[in-house]
């Protein structure tokens, strides 16, 4: 990371067009939706999402949305199951990867989600060649399965 201090922003009237110009790098495309779309489902969903930038110092270095308290069709047959709390999304700006700024987001997703009671978190992913798997299976989270997108579904436990 950069000599200041990554930290997450609220989305503003003076920061949405730059978040909508944030792009990952040409061939993750396929694995994220772009920041444009992810504020249009905040906006319809505001009770469910969480959207921030991802700043260092001035710059605007990634984009990470998080959900809270959804019940997922990957738990349907699940009597009781738990509502789920996780990572809808995450984008890092292409000239900007490799300098953990992704894993700075996750982690402080995962506190929002302790501040808010919860003890796991939730990812889901598309898999493929240069998908975000690995990054999520190095950073604790274990494979549970395919949801019925076809997207896999990860979880971390929290309490540890």
């Amino acid at each position: 990371m950069t000599a200041a201090s990554p930290r997450l922003e609220k989305v503003t009237p003076d920061t949405v067009l730059d978040a909508c110009r944030l792009e990952v790098a040409p061939e993750q495309s396929k694995f994220v939706s772009p920041v444009a779309q992810s504020l249009a489902e905040a906006y319809v969903h505001p009770d469910v999402a969480w959207p921030r930038l991802i700043c260092d110092g001035d710059r605007i270095v990634g984009f990470v949305m998080a959900f809270f308290d959804v019940a997922f069709d990957y738990d349907a047959d699940v009597p009781d199951a738990p509502r789920r709390s996780g990572l809808w999304r995450l984008a890092v700006a292409a000239g900007e990867q490799g300098r953990g700024y992704g894993r700075f987001a996750v982690g402080a997703v995962n506190e929002e989600i302790r501040r808010r009671g919860g003890t796991v978190s939730t990812v889901t992913w598309h898999g493929g060649e240069g998908g975000p798997e690995e990054f999520y299976l190095r950073l604790g989270y274990r494979k549970r399965g395919l949801t019925d997108d076809d997207e896999y579904l990860g979880d971390l436990d929290l309490t540890g």
